[in-house]
C-alpha cells in the first residue's frame, strides 16, 4: 500500500486538471483535485465560452441589416444586456456542472479549495488547513489577466474577467491591446452598439499572424466603425467628475470613454503556490519550467496548460494532460506535439490560420510560393456589405509541401480545423489541386488556386 494519501494531487479545476483527474480516476488511482474558485477554468468561466456567446450576441444587428437585401422585412429591434447576461450564466453553470459530474463518476475527490506546495509530495489546504500528500503532484491553475500595474489609474479599468460580468453595457469603451482577446472584444462590444477605441503600442494588431490577415482585419473593422490607434500608448486614466474615465495617451492626446479596458496579455498563476517550498523552477515571467513530458524539475511534479507559458490554448492543455496520462500511468511515453496547432479569431470577420505565415516561411526556406485570393463572399453580393474574404495557401517550392493555410472571413475557424488536419498530414499543392470543390462556398478557394500570385526567393518578392 502507498504511504501517499493519494495517487495524483491535481491542483487547478481547468481543462487541464480536469481532465488529467479525471482519466487517473477512471484507471482507478486514488486522485484529488482542488479548485478555489469554480470548475471549468478560464476557457469555461471567463474565457472562449462566454466570449463566443458575446460573438454570436454582437452579430445580429449585421444579421438583421443583412435580412432586407434578401428580401424579408425587419421591424424594429433592441438589445437587453442583463438578459443576455443571464442566459450566458446559466450556460456557464451548466457546463461547471457537466466538469463536476465528470470528475465524481470517475471516482476523483473533489476539493473546493485553494491549495498551495509544501513540499515535493505535500499539500496544504488553506480552507482547513489540513496538509495531505500524493506521490504525483500536477499544477494546471493557468494563468490571469496582466492588470498592468505600472499604469498609473489602473485601478480604475476592467480586464476580460469583469467584461462578462458588467452591471450595464457602457456607452463608449477604449481598449488596450492588440492581440486575439483585445481584437474580440473590440468586434464584441462595437457590434453591440458601443462606442469602440483599441488603442495598441504596435504598428500593427496580431503581431504573430500573417500580414494579410492584420491588414485586412484592420481595414474591415475601421470600415465598421472601430476606431484603431496603432503605435501609441496610455500613459495615465483617471476617473471624470461625470463618472467617467479620461485616457492620457503617448501620441494621441486624451481619449474620453465609459470603461477602459485591459488586454495586455496573461501572466501565468503562480504567486504564492508554494513553488519555491517544493523547489519548483520557473522562468522569467513565472511561468514554471517542464521539459517535453511536462516534468518539473522536481520528480513527482509536473505542469500542463497555461501555467507553463508554451501554447496558451484549452485544447493544448487537455492534449498535454492527455500525453501525462499516457506516460505517468499507461507505460506509454509520450511527448505533446505543439507544431502546427490551428486557431482562430474570433472577430468579424473571423481569421482561421494553421502553419507558418507568409513572414516565417520566408525566412526559413529558400524559395515559397504565395497562392493569394481576395474575394467578395456571396452572401455579401444580395446584403449589400463592401467586406472581402482573404485566403491565403503557403508553399515550399522545393517540394510542394503546403507551409501555411490563412482565412480572413465568415466561418474562418471551422475551415482553419480541418485545414490542420490536411496540414498535420504533409499534404501538398498538388494535393490540394486534385482536390474537387465544393461549389458554391468560400472555401473552394482554397483547392482553385492553380497559380502562384508571386514568389519569394532569399526573402525577396519576385
Amino acid at each position: 500500500m502507498s504511504s501517499f494519501d493519494y495517487d495524483l494531487f491535481v491542483i487547478g479545476g481547468g481543462s487541464g486538471g480536469v481532465r488529467s483527474a479525471r482519466l487517473a480516476a477512471g484507471l482507478g488511482k486514488r486522485v484529488a483535485i482542488a479548485e478555489e474558485y469554480r470548475f471549468g477554468g478560464t476557457c469555461v468561466i471567463r474565457g472562449c465560452v462566454p466570449k463566443k456567446l458575446f460573438v454570436y450576441a454582437s452579430q445580429f444587428h449585421e444579421h438583421f441589416e443583412d435580412a432586407a437585401g434578401f428580401g424579408w422585412t425587419v421591424g424594429e429591434s433592441s438589445f437587453d444586456w442583463k438578459k443576455l447576461i443571464a442566459a450566458k450564466d446559466i450556460e456557464v453553470a451548466r457546463l461547471e456542472g457537466l466538469y463536476r459530474k465528470g470528475l465524481e463518476s470517475a471516482g476523483a475527490e473533489i476539493i473546493e479549495s485553494r491549495a498551495e506546495l509544501t513540499g515535493p509530495h505535500s499539500i496544504r489546504l488553506v480552507k482547513s488547513g489540513k496538509v495531505v500528500t500524493a506521490e504525483r503532484i500536477v499544477i494546471a491553475v493557468g494563468g490571469g489577466a496582466n492588470p498592468h500595474a505600472a499604469l498609473p489609474g489602473h485601478e480604475h479599468c476592467i480586464t476580460s474577467n469583469e467584461a462578462f460580468h458588467l452591471e450595464k453595457l457602457p456607452r463608449s469603451i477604449v481598449i488596450a491591446g492588440g492581440g486575439y482577446i483585445a481584437v474580440e472584444f473590440a468586434n464584441i462590444f462595437h457590434g453591440l452598439g458601443v462606442d469602440t477605441t483599441l488603442i495598441y503600442r504596435g504598428k500593427e494588431i496580431l503581431s504573430r499572424f500573417d500580414h494579410d490577415m492584420r491588414q485586412g482585419l484592420h481595414q474591415a473593422m475601421e470600415a465598421k466603425g472601430i476606431r484603431i490607434i496603432c503605435s501609441d500608448l496610455m500613459e495615465k486614466v483617471t476617473k471624470t467628475a461625470a463618472g467617467g474615465l479620461s485616457v492620457e495617451t503617448l501620441n494621441n492626446g486624451t481619449l474620453s470613454a465609459d470603461q477602459v479596458m485591459l488586454a495586455l496579455g496573461r501572466d501565468p498563476y503562480t504567486t504564492g503556490l508554494g513553488l519555491e517550498a517544493a523547489g519548483v523552477a520557473v522562468n522569467e515571467r513565472g511561468a514554471i519550467v517542464v521539459d517535453a513530458y511536462s516534468r518539473t524539475n522536481v520528480p513527482g511534479i509536473f505542469a500542463l496548460g497555461d501555467v507553463t507559458d508554451r501554447v496558451q490554448l484549452t485544447p493544448v492543455a487537455i492534449h498535454e494532460a492527455m500525453c501525462f496520462i499516457e506516460t505517468e500511468f499507461k507505460n506509454n511515453p509520450t511527448s505533446p506535439d505543439h507544431d502546427l496547432i490551428a486557431t482562430a479569431v474570433f472577430s468579424q470577420p473571423e481569421i482561421g490560420t494553421v502553419g507558418l505565415s507568409e513572414e516565417q516561411a520566408a525566412s526559413r526556406f529558400d524559395e515559397i510560393e504565395v497562392y493569394r485570393a481576395q474575394f467578395r463572399p456571396m452572401k455579401a453580393t444580395l446584403s449589400g456589405r463592401a467586406e472581402k474574404t482573404i485566403m491565403k495557401l503557403i508553399v515550399n517550392a522545393a517540394d510542394r509541401k503546403v507551409l501555411g493555410a490563412h482565412i480572413l472571413g465568415h466561418d474562418a475557424g471551422e475551415m482553419a480545423q480541418l485545414l490542420g488536419i490536411t496540414l498535420k498530414a504533409g499534404c501538398t499543392k498538388d494535393d490540394f489541386d486534385r482536390t474537387m470543390a465544393v461549389h458554391p462556398t468560400a472555401s473552394e478557394e482554397l483547392v482553385t488556386m492553380y497559380s502562384p500570385s508571386y514568389r519569394i526567393r532569399n526573402g525577396e518578392r519576385v
